[in-house]
């Protein structure tokens, strides 16, 4: 390890305090704090209180308090894990979107260990679909990073630095000749 990710730990950072900076204006200076609890922002998207004791798609619902500490627990082992990709990791961009995973998941992880649940708030739909489940800024750091992280592995491809400097080199002498 080189040197420490500062752009992952600053995403990091940043997403961490919007999303709790956005859920306490969702829950405390908008009084959006119970299930009933939505206003209309436009006609496609609202803000609308969701106290989700799941995971993502509503999976592993935590309905005692053994649950909710076990996807506490199994939450907190992935954004370890992160945290190591992160330090590890040796590209920029790369860190950066780990920095939005990792923010993002300890964004709800705070929120389950303090409420129980995560406070989800934005809502887009369209007249009656809602093409996406109600969701909150650090889900979005989440999927974000997720998908920065899924398109490079997919469509980047890094030559290998010797590589680089082998393509260099050939390119130089192909010009003396």
């Amino acid at each position: 390890m080189s040197r420490l990710p500062a752009a992952g730990f600053a995403a990091a950072a940043l997403l961490f305090v919007a999303d709790q900076a956005s859920k306490y204006g969702i829950t405390q200076v908008l009084r959006l704090d119970d299930l009933t609890a939505a206003r209309e922002i436009t006609p496609f998207f609202n803000l609308q209180f969701v106290a989700n004791h799941g995971v993502s798609l509503g999976l592993l619902h935590a309905s005692n308090d053994t649950s909710r500490w076990l996807l506490v627990a199994m939450t907190g082992l992935i954004a370890l894990g992160v945290l190591v990709w992160m330090l590890r990791e040796p590209k920029r961009i790369e860190q950066i979107a780990l920095g939005c995973v990792l923010g993002g998941a300890l964004g709800n992880i705070l929120d389950r260990v303090r409420l129980g649940y995560v406070v989800d708030f934005a809502d887009f739909h369209i007249g009656t679909w809602q093409p996406f489940l109600v969701f909150n800024v650090a889900d979005a750091a989440i999927t974000v990073g997720v998908l920065v992280l899924f398109v490079r592995a997919l469509l980047v491809r890094d030559k290998p630095r010797g590589e680089r400097h082998a393509a260099q080199d050939s390119v130089e002498t192909s010009g003396n000749a």
